[in-house]
């Protein structure tokens, strides 16, 4: 998309450029990822293991949390689990249900997926200005509907 200088841009390009910011964002940090050890985890893989949250959860649970059938959190559970970022316990308050629980693998990405989001703000502000970063977050609040940061956005990607 040509840089545009006074001109109005037309309306669809707002919506590429809010997701070309989030790709570039996201493809770093997988890239990242990838040097650091988890090669094989992919964005859809972090909505799950946070909806899979420091307690654990269900199946169900999970697949409520992401927007999915439980169906669908299952597959995505096995695979997790095949990859080593979860475990399938008992539930200690009801032994008909098994809680999906992080594993240290799953705890380790997570925190390295944290720290390399901070290493790419960074990234932004050395580019863009911090008041330039924090005007275009304040902004973002501003014009996103309050529920906008739900863990369901898996379901515009899948679905």
């Amino acid at each position: 998309m040509a840089e545009r200088t006074g001109a109005a841009a037309p309306g669809f390009e707002l919506p590429l450029l809010l997701f070309a910011g989030f790709r570039s964002i996201i493809d770093e940090l997988h890239r990242e990822l990838a040097e650091q050890g988890h090669p094989e985890v992919r964005p859809a893989y972090g909505y799950a293991l946070q909806a899979v949250g420091r307690d654990g959860a269900t199946a169900s649970e999970i697949g409520r949390r992401l927007g999915v059938s439980k169906q669908a959190a299952g597959k995505t559970v096995d695979r997790l689990e095949h990859l080593g970022y979860v475990e399938r316990a008992d539930d200690p308050q009801d032994g008909r249900r098994k809680l999906v629980r992080l594993s240290p693998r799953g705890i380790d990405v997570l925190v390295r997926s944290a720290e390399g989001f901070d290493r790419l703000r960074a990234a932004w502000v050395t580019a863009l200005g911090a008041e330039r970063v924090a005007a275009l977050e304040a902004d973002l609040r501003t014009m996103a509907s309050a529920d906008a940061f739900r863990l369901d956005a898996t379901s515009w990607f899948n679905g």
